[in-house]
């Protein structure tokens, strides 16, 4: 038994503070082989946490470099490449609150899920499978999963409270890539940012910050599913109209998937933006001025295009929400359809709800991507990290947009900053009309009105995909996506 000091009156001495150990990156190394569309590829893997520091600074005093975060990445590099011409691109999903884990294992690693299709699910325990279409063949990948995902966690000590919004995020995703580029001597090599859904937010808002901040320029940047002008279908405080507006072409598509509306898609698709553009907008905008007669026009031709009911559509008072929608399609089925993917449908929980208690889209999902991320880390890829990786986070209860309070959350300025800053930056938008996340004809109207110069639009490309929210989560789909993301980072 040790002996306790005591000071010049008698009372024990309190032990003395020790420091806690400065945290260190903590990454596993191994090496692959993987045979692809354009020949034998030998490669290595990188996955465990980074830490990430910010220079702290009280009053006029630099108190120093403090680790703040401790970010999980994943990341794959090409043996023996020259770097000043090896493309590298940076990869995050959205949420927020998601890992990177739907476009690590669903379409950009060298491996990936085979969750089957949405005809065909495959049972557990799932297939990992060797992917020939990794954007590996032509570009370095760094997966990253933001503050509470994945394995990224605060230092100890730390409120990961504090990093839950808009402008921390941006800040943490951007200060990995600086430092990444840094330590990797990638400032030379060709840059790209590739995000999906509010990864688009956060894509677009990182490309803008390391221009202004870092003087970072970028070669392109992907964006799956995008969203950047929250008002373009915001049901609940400021544009209801516009929302109903931009949904509807979605609504027509997915009512004809599942035989509720008959027709070709393209056709059906076109006579429903038609119809948003003109009748249904004048209709809405009118309000109770509306005649009649006129009402009673927009009523039938909502219900023939979405495979509602007239009554129905009357008293959602032509406004009809996407939540509901998903509900009240196959409510004579006894099925709901996804929000992620509307391809997808599940049982409904009560046959009088109003709306789905869950998305049986991501019902379908989540297991099997789930099952293969955790087998490939620990068994393939040499993680020994006990602490759980989070799909989507938990910890995160609410998410703070301070920066847009009283008005929508708007980044379409940054993506035009950066792309009258950078006259080389080039823009690819993926669209999937099954998308009731992020509709397409709402991404559509946001390009439709960025205020840039002509020369700048023909550097933006667009390509549709005949599924949801996840182009790769149909087969045919993911090898057509997977071909043109690479030639897009090609620069082909």
């Amino acid at each position: 038994m040790s002996e306790q000091k005591a000071d010049a009156k008698g009372e024990p001495k309190p032990e003395p503070k020790t420091e806690k150990p400065d945290p260190v990156d903590d990454l596993v190394i191994t090496h692959h082989a993987l045979r692809t569309r354009a020949g034998e590829i030998t490669y290595t893997a990188r996955t465990g946490r980074v830490v990430l520091r910010e220079e702290e600074v009280e009053g006029d005093v630099f108190k120093g470099w403090k680790a703040r975060a401790e970010m999980s990445v994943t990341a794959y590099t090409l043996q023996d490449a020259e770097v000043t011409t090896r493309p590298i691109t940076f990869v995050f999903n959205g949420g927020p609150g998601s890992s990177s884990i739907w476009l690590h294992m669903g379409l950009l690693g060298p491996r990936r899920v085979d969750p089957g299709d949405v005809t065909a699910p495959h049972p557990p325990p799932y297939r990992l499978v060797d992917n020939p279409e990794t954007l590996l063949a032509v570009s370095d990948l760094v997966f990253i999963d933001p503050m509470s995902t994945g394995h990224t966690r605060t230092v100890e000590g730390g409120k990961p409270k504090d990093f839950h919004g808009f402008g921390k995020d941006i800040e943490q995703v951007t200060e990995l890539i600086r430092l990444w580029c840094t330590r990797e001597d990638r400032w030379m090599s060709p840059k790209y940012i590739l995000g999906e859904s509010y990864g688009t937010v956060r894509a677009v808002a990182v490309a803008e910050r390391l221009s202004t901040r870092h003087s970072m320029g970028l070669n392109g940047i992907v964006l799956i599913s995008s969203v950047l002008d929250f008002g373009s279908q915001d049901f609940e405080f400021h544009r209801v109209d516009e929302a109903c507006l931009n949904f509807l072409p979605t609504y027509t598509a997915i009512a004809r998937y599942h035989g509720k509306v008959k027709g070709r898609l393209a056709t059906l698709r076109q006579e429903a933006e038609a119809f948003a553009a003109g009748p249904y907008r004048t209709a809405l905008a009118a309000g109770r001025r509306l005649p009649a007669k006129e009402r009673a026009g927009v009523v039938k031709t909502l219900a023939r295009l979405t495979g509602l009911t007239e009554e129905y559509v009357e008293r959602t008072d032509l406004r009809i929400e996407h939540w509901r929608f998903c509900t009240e399609l196959l409510r004579d089925r006894g099925l709901t359809v996804g929000r992620i993917d509307g391809r997808f449908s599940g049982p409904l929980h009560s046959l009088i709800a109003e709306n789905m208690d869950a998305d049986p889209s991501m019902d379908a999902m989540e297991a099997p991507f789930t099952a293969a991320l955790h087998h490939y880390l620990r068994s393939e890829l040499g993680s020994t990290q006990d602490l759980s990786y989070e799909i989507f986070a938990s910890a995160i209860k609410e998410w703070s947009f301070k920066e847009f309070e009283g008005k929508p959350i708007f980044v379409a300025d940054k993506l035009e900053r950066v792309m009258r800053a950078n006259p080389h930056l080039r823009v690819r938008i993926e669209y999937g009309y099954y998308d009731l996340a992020t509709p397409y004809h709402a991404a559509e109207d946001m390009v439709a009105h960025l205020r840039l110069p002509d020369e700048a639009f023909a550097r933006i490309e667009h390509e549709y995909f005949e599924t949801g929210h996840m182009p790769y989560l149909h087969e045919a789909s993911r090898k057509r996506e997977a071909a043109s993301i690479a030639a897009f980072v090609s620069g082909r």
